[in-house]
């Protein structure tokens, strides 16, 4: 599969196609802070219309470093729309505010807020076929840190249940470098990453404030709650990132802390997502109730 462009917008697929049988579209879920969330169904599992058994769902978060990313480009509808297909699960494609005009923690509460909404709501889609018993939040890059960070806070959902984290690539840091950001290739690339912690961390704070490094701080204690709930996390990265050690740092410590945890690193610099979304799908169809 050709990686899309990530500079053009994808509207929603109301019919699907033979090569992906997955239909989309747009709700609205905040319009005073201009939140949307685009929901995707494998026309597999409906049966006329209507499923006969409700699909896992999965929340997912975009990428773009906190400072830019949507629901609406092709990287993340193609995303969506094959993660769909191959979990058999409902997503749901969440938006929320970026960074600079809206630091962290305002992409963490809109997570949040996402969660709660799809818990109340009246969307016919939501009502016919998600399963809010088998929910699960997933992200890249930043949308990985959002997941992670939206997931610890959000509570007392029921009957909405949350049963694991899918952070592929998770944007994490510190102000000390890991070994694979010592020998990144090119070391300028570490510009951008650190420009972006500039941008949405709270004004003044660095790399080792608790929203950029889940290791400091209460992180070690949340992960173990974590563990406590039964939560499942898939780990993913790919060895030509500069974060892969990150990656698998927080990975370790999060099954220090009690928390069954999938590892899935490959080879290259992108990952391979078919083989990433067969790891997933087996948590999520084995953590059925």
């Amino acid at each position: 599969m050709s990686e899309p462009s990530q500079a053009s917008d994808r509207y929603t697929t109301p019919e699907p196609s033979p090569q992906i049988p997955v239909v989309s579209k747009d709700i609205t879920v905040n319009l005073s802070k201009s939140k949307m969330m685009r929901l995707y169904v494998p026309t597999a599992a409906p049966n006329g219309g209507v499923s006969p058994k409700k699909l896992p769902l999965v929340v997912y978060y975009h990428c773009g470093g906190f400072t830019a990313g949507s629901i609406k480009l092709d990287l993340d509808h193609n995303l969506c729309n094959i993660m769909a297909w191959k979990l058999k699960a409902m997503v749901a494609s969440a938006s929320y505010r970026l960074a600079p005009e809206h630091r962290l923690p305002a992409a963490y509460l809109d997570g949040v807020d996402a969660v709660e909404w799809i818990k109340y709501s009246d969307d016919e889609w939501i009502k016919s076929y998600a399963d809010l018993s088998n929910v699960y939040l997933m992200g890249t890059g930043s949308g990985g840190n959002l997941a992670y960070n939206a997931g610890i806070r959000a509570a007392n959902l029921a009957p909405l249940r949350i049963r694991g984290l899918f952070l592929n690539q998770p944007l994490f840091g510190s102000e000390e470098r890991c070994e694979s950001e010592v020998n990144a290739d090119p070391p300028s690339i570490l510009n951008s990453v650190d420009a972006h912690w500039k941008l949405c961390l709270p004004v003044g704070a660095n790399r080792d404030h608790e929203y950029s490094n889940p290791t400091v701080g209460d992180g070690p204690d949340i992960m173990e709650v974590m563990g406590q709930r039964g939560w499942k996390v898939v780990v993913s990265g790919v060895e030509g990132d500069p974060l892969v050690d990150r990656h698998r740092n927080v990975a370790k410590l999060m099954k220090e802390k009690g928390v069954d945890v999938v590892e899935h690193f490959t080879d290259g610099d992108v990952p391979n997502l078919i083989d990433l979304f067969a790891s997933i799908r087996n948590v999520i169809h084995s953590s059925a109730p």
